[in-house]
Parts: C-alpha cells; structure tokens; sequence
C-alpha cells in the first residue's frame, strides 16, 4: 500500500429480513422531531411506509414528511427541504429510499444550518463545512449508490444545468443505515439492473486507477466476481434472497471508502454520466452502463504499461479471459468484451439516443461535464466528445 492513510467510517448498519427493528433500538437516542424524507410514493404501495411509520409512532416520534425527491434531486427541491428543517426544528433526518433520496437528506441534513448560497459554496466551490448537521439515518429500499455508508451527495441544479457531487465529512455520514433486502424486491426490473451496474462502476472506478496491485484490488475482485455471480441469479429470478442480499452488502462496501485506500481513482465515467444525466435526465446506472465500454478502450488504446496490467488483471481474475496467444493489450480488450456482453445480457442497450442525446444538445452535455483526470490518462473534452457520438 503505497502513501498514508485514515480510514473510519462511523456508521451503523443494521442488515437482514429484521433490520427495521434497528429503529426500536436507535430512535430513542434522537429527539422527538423526525423529516421523513422519501421520493415518488412507491414505499407506500409496497409496505415499507406503513412500516417505518409505525415504528416512528411507536417510538413517539412527530413526523414532518418531506415526499417527492426525484431521482435525480435539485437544490431546488432542497429549498423545500430547509424550510421545513427550520420550521420544526428537526431533530433527526430519516431518509427512506433508494441513493437519490439519500443524497439529497443527506446534503439537507448537513446543510441546512449553513448560511448562504449551498449551491455555490459547496457544490460548485467545495467549501468545507462550518455549521453543525443534524443526524442522518437511513432505511434502504434500492441498492446501487452505497450512499448508505459514505458521505458523498450527488445533486443537480436545473437553471444552471450541472449535476456535481459533493463528500461530506465523516460527521454527516448517516448514524445507522438499515439494509432489508426485501425492501428492493419491488423496484423493477430496469432499476434494478441499473442499481447493479451503478455498484460495478463505483468498483472500477477505484479498481481501474493508479496505485499499483494493492490489497484494495484484490478486494475489489473479489466484489466484482461476487456481483457479476449473484447478478446472473437476480436476473433470471429478481426475487432470490440470497442474490439480492449479496448484491446490496457489495453495494455498500463498493462505496464506503475501504477499497479506495492506495488508488487515486478515476471517477470519469461518472462525470460523464452525470453531463449526461444534468441535460437529458438520464437514468444514472444505465448512463454509466452506455459509457463505460467505449470510455475503457480509449484508456487501453492510449498505451500505458500500467494501465494495460491493470485491465488485464480485470480480464483474468473478473471474467477469466484465456491468456494463451494473446498479448497483454488483447486481454484487456477481452475484458471490456466480457463487460460489454455482461451489461447486454442484463437487457440494458448501449446507446445514448435511449436517453435523448443528439448532435444538438452534445456541446450543453460536454459544458456539463467536469472531469477529474485522476486516473491512467488525461483526457481531453475532444476524446469525450468523440465517444457520445459513437454512441448516437
């Protein structure tokens, strides 16, 4: 492990069919005024509001219901938010929902003690807090953003035309988070593939980078082999427990910081992602899924020594490409195919037109974009631009 480190991550996670009774044993500590905040009303048609609202009760908690958190959340949406935070003096932010949900409680609750613009001071200028949070929990009802133990939040803001990430301090990493996997048995099928390619993205973006062959890649392989086996279960049968609970335990450990000690990461698949997400609206994980292939064979075709043993680690000990005969830049292709035939056969297409990209809105897509140039290569604006028209 090259470089110094600290690693700490003070959340709790209760996981398994009985988790939700992590809140009898939590809600106690937190005092009396609870934001429930949720996204479209899907948790009231499967249960889970009913559920969590009767263990708020009784626990005799008041209840300020923050509903409507879209899936990709605004700083628009997030002014409703503080005015309510301020209005009730909230004590405690539960958010109960999938990673778009999350991150938006979860800047909220760190946020909202500030003072003025959050989008500027934070978002666009990555100012480190001042203000004390209020406390964060979490009731998981769709894996893919492990915004469940981590203090990232990724928000959008509409008038401008950008979706940007912010990492909260570890203070505002949510106290407890429950993970029933049961809870993601209603999300659909197009949601859950694309929660699942979110995960492997989070894995490779830390995996692909520099840093050497760490304890960290190990690790991620072995996430990654875990989730590409359990993902062929959840395909065939999404209602199998045992894939659907591995998926989500891998979600979170993909995007808690553990397997990013010793790699810079890359984190470009995701900035593209999100220009693409910031004009169109696109689905996150299945804008991640159209980039990915054509954005790693670019890194490949660039030459790096290290980048090429890197990749090829990733065609051997992910996918077991064969070796013999091949020279090393040909198996790391292999394993781009295999990812590739992998994201097909999850039924997500390759493509950006799905998302309503066009020849027109590519220049507001690649003003939207950010990249980070952590990674094997710096890459230009130029080559971004190249790869979205590929996949027109």
């Amino acid at each position: 492990m090259k470089g110094n480190f600290t690693y700490y991550n003070p959340t709790k996670i209760y996981f398994g069919r009985d988790s939700l009774d992590g809140l009898d044993k939590e809600l106690p500590l937190y005092g009396n005024i609870v934001l429930l905040v949720y996204g479209g009303g899907s948790i009231k048609s499967n249960g889970v509001y009913d559920a969590v609202v009767s263990k708020l009760k009784a626990n005799k908690k008041t209840i300020i219901e923050d509903a409507g958190v879209l899936a990709n959340p605004t700083i628009e949406k997030m002014q409703e938010g503080f005015a309510l935070v301020k209005k009730h003096k909230v004590d405690l932010v539960l958010a109960v929902g999938g990673g778009s949900v999350i991150d938006y409680a979860k800047a909220l609750a760190a946020t909202a003690s500030e003072t003025g613009d959050i989008w500027t001071r934070f978002f666009e200028n990555q100012e480190k807090q001042k203000a004390k949070n209020i406390p964060l929990a979490t009731v998981l009802t769709m894996v893919g953003t492990g915004s469940e133990m981590n203090g990232g939040s990724v928000i959008s803001n509409n008038a401008k035309r950008l979706k940007l990430s912010y990492n909260f301090s570890v203070g505002c990493y949510p106290k407890f988070s429950i993970i029933n996997p049961e809870f993601t048995f209603s999300v659909c099928f197009k949601q859950m593939t694309a929660g699942i390619f979110d995960i492997l993205s989070h894995i490779l973006e830390q995996y692909l980078s520099n840093g050497g062959v760490v304890t960290s890649d190990y690790m991620a392989e072995g996430l990654l082999r875990s989730l590409v086996d359990s993902a062929e279960v959840a395909i065939k049968n999404p209602l199998d427990y045992t894939a659907r609970s591995n998926i989500a335990w891998t979600s979170t450990w993909a995007l808690n910081s553990l397997i990013g000690k010793g790699k810079s990461g890359d984190w470009n698949v995701h900035q593209i992602s999100h220009g693409i997400s910031a004009i169109t609206n696109a689905t996150h994980g299945l804008a991640l899924a159209s980039v990915s292939p054509s954005y790693y064979r670019l890194i490949i075709s660039k030459g790096n020594a290290t980048a090429i043993e890197q990749f090829r680690r990733f065609a051997v000990f992910v996918w077991g490409v064969a070796t013999v005969g091949k020279s090393d830049k040909q198996i790391a292709l292999g394993g781009i195919d295999c990812l590739e035939k992998f994201t097909k056969k999850m039924g997500i297409r390759i493509n950006l037109t799905q998302f309503g990209v066009t020849k027109s809105n590519l220049k507001d897509i690649l003003n939207a974009i950010h990249l980070s140039n952590y990674g094997f290569e710096k890459i230009t604006k130029s080559e971004v631009e190249q790869i979205l028209i590929s996949l027109l």
